[in-house]
């Protein structure tokens, strides 16, 4: 019986270890993600911005105006409430929480803001789901208000 406990202890930590190790990196991945996007938003790229959702019909995107499903859709409704430079303003990301919930899907929420001095700073809160397709984090429903 202490032989097998012996076995298990080294296992132990070596499981421990992989398990802070993934949530880590899977932070940091995400991150860039939301880094990437802001840098995109504040160029006036909303294309380059969608790079990180999930080009897929079934992204959903739950807002002021109800649901939108698909990548499409959720462009073409960012393309019609931000038409402009101006109304896209610059965008900031804060206290952002990244909660891996397993090896592929985690959940970050925080707050969004847009600074436009022209015509008015919006922001609010938001919670997105993403998951690790194809090895890229993506995100596959935002919750924004």
């Amino acid at each position: 019986m202490r032989t097998f406990y012996r076995a298990l202890v080294p296992l132990l930590f070596l499981t421990s270890g992989c398990a802070t190790t993934r949530p880590t990196a899977a932070r940091r991945d995400i991150l860039q993600v939301l880094t990437t996007q802001t840098a995109a938003w504040n160029r006036g790229d909303v294309a380059g911005f969608m790079q990180g959702y999930w080009p897929s019909d079934s992204l959903v995107f739950i807002g002021q105006k109800g649901l939108t499903y698909g990548w499409q859709s959720t462009l073409d409704n960012y393309r019609r409430s931000y038409p402009n430079a101006e109304a896209m303003g610059l965008l900031t990301f804060t206290n952002l929480r990244v909660e891996p919930l397993s090896a592929t899907a985690a959940h970050v929420v925080g707050r969004w803001h847009l600074a436009r001095p022209a015509v008015g700073d919006v922001g609010g809160y938001f919670l997105l789901v993403f998951c690790k397709l194809n090895g890229r984090w993506v995100i596959v429903a935002d919750h924004s208000s």
